[in-house]
């Protein structure tokens, strides 16, 4: 008998790069798109997210959490103009993007195809210019762990160069919204202001993966995963899952291989969070009652945004590594990389145990540190050939000087001289 799943969903991530001279033009099109709508946090209502994330964080993640009372009665009183300007100099902005229906649709489009949801859509902007578009969907009609496994990893890759090459590997959506996966890709570039893969490669070829990003929360059922049997029964499945393996993946894969590119959480009996450089995948067990009632809630707001922020923080670094081959830019690098490091780098998250441990795995697992370490000794190789570069101009110039008063000198003396013959 297969795996039997009790809920699951799964978020894709697509992050994006808006030009930081046109970031105000963004929000203002975001506010003035009739579909998004911009989000507000709220202490009563996301008071999990508000607790969760220690207050740095929170006011650069969430700044609308302090807009309340009297300043958000003022704020819905301005026009979107003005709206989108006040938003645009926040850190952070999210909006959700309403669809007109509830989207529906399936996987290879046959009889026998993978049913799916897609539940929400949301726009994630940093003040940067880095951005996140996110979808979260949800199997309908099935209760098959495989079809989880075959649809998290035939869907990662519809928005990117692989989903048109075999065509069974597609996703054919059957909605009034969407017809095929094409309508998803084009909702994409209009929403990210970017249409033409090529363009989209040229751009951000090496800050973007064309491939979504995996964040996905499954509980199975308590009879496959409980006392009598452990996680080491199914550890096949599991390997899959975490890696975003279709169900067909061969079971005989190197598991030290498998190993070497992922890491586990394992702080709880019944549920286990894997992480690779482009998934963070929660399967557990419906043995705890807590692992379908409020860890899927938690899971996708405070690992989440978590998760987001570990994003941002690999591609803005990544953005900077870049931007050191331009040697114009060192003074605007120099300031970016120290509010960065002020701002974000230096900071805790959260007081959390368990969520700490999770953002230091991310931190270990898209290799944080050493991009970081990698931009200061970058940084400081550069300042001191800056410096060198700084101190030969200010030799050469001394010289000069020293030259210049020399000769004025001696035709100073030479004109004495020639005054008194």
């Amino acid at each position: 008998m297969g795996l039997k799943t009790k809920y699951q969903y799964t978020y894709f991530i697509h992050p994006y790069i808006v030009d930081k001279s046109k970031y105000d033009k963004y929000i203002l099109k975001l506010f003035k798109d009739k579909r998004c709508n911009f989000k507000i946090f709220e202490k009563e209502k996301d008071m999990n997210i508000y607790n969760h994330f220690l207050p740095h964080f929170r006011n650069y993640v969430f700044p609308t959490f302090e807009l309340r009372d009297e300043k958000l009665k003022e704020f819905n009183t301005f026009s979107k103009e003005v709206q989108s300007k006040l938003v645009a100099n926040q850190s952070c902005a999210c909006f959700i993007y309403n669809l007109a229906e509830t989207v529906k649709g399936k996987v290879d489009g046959n009889d026998s195809g993978i049913f799916f949801n897609i539940e929400k859509i949301e726009i994630i902007c940093f003040k940067t210019g880095i951005c996140f578009f996110t979808i979260k969907t949800n199997i309908e009609g099935s209760s098959d762990f495989y079809d989880v496994l075959d649809f998290n990893y035939k869907f990662k890759d519809i928005n990117s160069e692989f989903s048109s090459l075999k065509n069974f590997e597609n996703i054919r959506i059957q909605t009034n919204k969407f017809k095929d996966v094409k309508d998803i890709s084009e909702l994409i570039g209009q929403i990210t202001g970017i249409y033409n893969r090529k363009k989209m490669a040229g751009v951000n070829k090496e800050l973007i993966n064309e491939r979504f990003y995996t964040f996905s929360y499954t509980c199975l059922e308590s009879e496959h995963w409980n006392d009598k049997n452990d996680l080491d029964n199914i550890s096949a499945d599991f390997y899959r899952y975490s890696n975003v393996f279709p169900s067909n993946y061969s079971s005989d894969f190197n598991k030290e291989s498998l190993d070497g590119n992922l890491s586990i959480i394992d702080k709880y009996k019944y549920y286990r969070i894997s992480l690779t450089k482009l998934s963070s995948n929660l399967l557990c067990s419906g043995m705890d009652t807590y692992n379908f009632t409020k860890l899927p809630f938690e899971y996708e707001t405070e690992y989440f945004y978590t998760y987001i922020i570990a994003l941002y923080q690999k591609i803005f670094l990544r953005r900077l590594s870049l931007n050191f081959k331009i040697y114009d830019k060192i003074p605007i690098i120099r300031k970016e990389f120290t509010d960065f490091t002020k701002l974000l780098w230096e900071k805790e998250v959260t007081l959390s145990d368990t969520g700490t441990k999770y953002y230091k795995t991310l931190k270990e697992v898209l290799e944080l540190d050493e991009l970081y370490e990698e931009i200061k000794n970058k940084y400081e190789v550069i300042y001191k050939d800056l410096n060198i570069e700084r101190n030969n101009v200010y030799f050469t110039v001394l010289i000069m000087l020293l030259i210049f008063s020399l000769v004025l000198n001696l035709m100073n003396i030479l004109m004495i001289f020639y005054l008194l013959t």
